[in-house]
Protein backbone atom coordinates (compact mmCIF):
# COMPACT_ATOMS: atom_id res chain seq x y z
CA UNK A 1 0.00 0.00 0.00
CA UNK A 2 1.63 3.48 -0.38
CA UNK A 3 1.58 6.37 2.01
CA UNK A 4 -2.23 6.73 1.70
CA UNK A 5 -3.30 3.39 2.25
CA UNK A 6 -4.47 2.87 -1.03
CA UNK A 7 -4.18 0.21 -3.04
CA UNK A 8 -1.99 0.89 -6.42
CA UNK A 9 -2.84 -1.08 -9.43
CA UNK A 10 -0.81 -0.73 -12.63
CA UNK A 11 -2.18 -2.48 -15.50
CA UNK A 12 -0.10 -2.29 -18.83
CA UNK A 13 -2.29 -3.62 -21.90
CA UNK A 14 -1.00 -4.56 -25.28
CA UNK A 15 -2.66 -1.60 -27.48
CA UNK A 16 -2.50 -3.24 -31.20
CA UNK A 17 -4.60 -6.50 -29.36
CA UNK A 18 -7.18 -3.28 -28.15
CA UNK A 19 -7.30 -4.01 -24.98
CA UNK A 20 -7.50 -0.56 -23.37
CA UNK A 21 -11.28 -0.97 -23.11
CA UNK A 22 -10.65 -4.43 -21.02
CA UNK A 23 -8.25 -2.59 -19.17
CA UNK A 24 -10.75 0.29 -18.31
CA UNK A 25 -13.46 -2.05 -17.61
CA UNK A 26 -11.37 -3.64 -15.12
CA UNK A 27 -10.48 -0.62 -14.10
CA UNK A 28 -14.34 0.49 -13.17
CA UNK A 29 -14.71 -2.86 -11.34
CA UNK A 30 -11.78 -2.27 -9.43
CA UNK A 31 -13.09 1.35 -8.92
CA UNK A 32 -16.84 0.35 -7.71
CA UNK A 33 -15.38 -2.85 -4.82
CA UNK A 34 -12.27 -0.63 -3.63
CA UNK A 35 -13.07 3.44 -4.18
CA UNK A 36 -10.15 4.04 -3.01
CA UNK A 37 -7.88 2.12 -5.19
CA UNK A 38 -5.77 4.38 -7.77
CA UNK A 39 -6.03 1.94 -11.21
CA UNK A 40 -3.57 3.21 -13.53
CA UNK A 41 -3.53 1.80 -17.32
CA UNK A 42 -0.78 1.98 -19.52
CA UNK A 43 0.11 0.94 -23.22
CA UNK A 44 2.93 -1.50 -23.13
CA UNK A 45 4.40 -4.22 -24.97
CA UNK A 46 2.86 -6.77 -27.54
CA UNK A 47 0.20 -9.29 -26.05
CA UNK A 48 0.47 -7.74 -22.61
CA UNK A 49 -2.20 -7.55 -19.97
CA UNK A 50 0.14 -7.56 -16.91
CA UNK A 51 -1.43 -6.54 -13.86
CA UNK A 52 0.90 -5.59 -10.64
CA UNK A 53 -0.64 -4.43 -7.31
CA UNK A 54 1.37 -2.64 -5.02
CA UNK A 55 4.55 -3.38 -7.03
CA UNK A 56 3.81 -7.45 -7.13
CA UNK A 57 2.80 -8.92 -10.40
CA UNK A 58 -0.26 -10.60 -9.59
CA UNK A 59 -1.39 -11.99 -13.33
CA UNK A 60 0.49 -11.97 -16.33
CA UNK A 61 -1.13 -12.56 -19.82
CA UNK A 62 1.98 -13.11 -21.68
CA UNK A 63 2.88 -15.91 -19.10
CA UNK A 64 -0.70 -17.72 -19.44
CA UNK A 65 -2.16 -16.24 -22.81
CA UNK A 66 -5.54 -15.34 -21.26
CA UNK A 67 -7.09 -12.21 -19.73
CA UNK A 68 -7.37 -12.15 -15.72
CA UNK A 69 -10.46 -13.38 -14.16
CA UNK A 70 -11.87 -9.69 -13.06
CA UNK A 71 -13.37 -10.85 -9.86
CA UNK A 72 -10.35 -12.83 -8.57
CA UNK A 73 -8.08 -9.45 -9.55
CA UNK A 74 -11.10 -7.18 -7.59
CA UNK A 75 -10.91 -9.67 -4.59
CA UNK A 76 -7.05 -8.95 -4.31
CA UNK A 77 -7.45 -5.45 -4.75
CA UNK A 78 -10.25 -5.14 -1.97
CA UNK A 79 -8.10 -7.66 0.08
CA UNK A 80 -5.13 -5.50 -0.06
CA UNK A 81 -7.43 -2.34 0.81
CA UNK A 82 -7.53 -4.26 4.02
CA UNK A 83 -4.08 -4.63 5.33
CA UNK A 84 -2.94 -7.84 3.22
CA UNK A 85 -0.25 -8.60 0.44
CA UNK A 86 -1.10 -9.08 -2.98
CA UNK A 87 -1.20 -12.66 -3.94
CA UNK A 88 -1.07 -14.40 -7.27
CA UNK A 89 -4.16 -15.13 -9.03
CA UNK A 90 -4.96 -17.97 -10.84
CA UNK A 91 -8.50 -17.12 -12.74
CA UNK A 92 -8.75 -16.72 -16.32
CA UNK A 93 -11.17 -15.33 -18.96
CA UNK A 94 -12.04 -18.39 -21.49
CA UNK A 95 -9.61 -18.11 -24.47
CA UNK A 96 -11.26 -17.72 -27.46
CA UNK A 97 -8.50 -15.05 -29.83
CA UNK A 98 -7.13 -16.32 -32.54
CA UNK A 99 -3.47 -15.36 -33.66
CA UNK A 100 -2.90 -15.20 -37.07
Amino acid sequence: MNEDGCPKVHVEYCGACDYGGHCLTLANAIKKCTPNAVVLCKRGRQGAFEVVVNNKLIYSKLQTMALPDYEEVVNVVSDVSKGEEPREIKGQQPIDCVIS
